[in-house]
């Protein structure tokens, strides 16, 4: 690129003469997030379903999204789609959701959410939150949840 004696020349268009390239949809559009600000907001809303109707027993537990477990599985066991951790430290109880085994136990394919719909994927999540809220009360998911499992909203 040849320049200036004041620098090098900016170049104001591409090289068949169209200009410089804006964003093809605003930013906060739906189809502008990706699938991990996707699977957050679905998380999201699960925990804020779940707090509405058992918010005094959550109040102390933080929810995390991880996109995989820290350790791998024993050999022939599937990977892990939540886990509880408990209170060290000063660090509230933790639930943390694991992004990747999720997907992949729902079917999405190369990384992506093809053949599933975000109403299919919200219910997986919610299953998954709810038995996880259900082992840390100690209760049945149907007493947490009584939508737990049901193929209906």
């Amino acid at each position: 690129m040849s320049g200036t004696a004041h620098g090098p020349r900016i170049r104001r268009r591409d090289r068949h003469g169209r200009g410089v390239r804006g964003p093809l949809m605003p930013a906060d559009a739906p189809f502008a997030l990706t699938r991990a600000e996707r699977f957050d907001g679905l998380v999201r809303e699960e925990v804020g379903r779940l707090a509405r109707r058992w918010g005094r027993e959550l109040a102390g537990v933080e929810f995390l999204v991880e996109e995989v477990p820290r350790t791998d599985p024993p050999p022939g066991e599937p990977a892990p789609l939540s886990q509880t951790r408990p209170p060290a430290e000063g660090r509230p109880q933790r639930i943390v959701v694991y992004r990747r085994p999720i997907e992949i136990r729902a079917g999405a394919v190369g990384g992506t959410w093809r053949g599933l719909d975000e109403r299919e994927m919200a219910r997986l999540v919610r299953d998954v939150l709810v038995e996880a809220v259900a082992d840390l009360l100690g209760l049945s998911p149907e007493s947490v949840d009584p939508s737990y499992d049901s193929p209906d909203d």
